[in-house]
């Protein structure tokens, strides 16, 4: 699965995931390969990137926003981010 995550002001994280976790409104989700076309907005909190199943690839903290997840290709559009860790 392709993820982007993106800022006003930059461009956060590209590239070819297992998965992403989310921190949705009514709590954290998961997007994996393959998801079902979906939009959902985001709170304030911490974003996984999966590069396998056992292993994180990066933690971004992020400052609420949305995701759209369509033709496996993720994008978060945050109103701000920090990358924690890589």
């Amino acid at each position: 699965m392709q993820l982007e995550i993106l800022t006003p002001e930059k461009k956060i994280f590209t590239g070819e995931v297992y998965g992403v976790q989310l921190p949705g409104l009514t709590g954290l989700f998961e997007v994996l390969d393959k998801h079902a076309p979906l939009v959902s907005a985001l709170k304030e909190g911490r974003v996984k990137v999966l590069k396998d199943k056992q292993n994180t690839l990066a933690i971004v903290n992020i400052h609420g926003g949305f995701v759209e997840v369509l033709n496996n290709r993720a994008t978060v559009l945050a109103e701000g981010a920090d990358v924690i860790e890589e």
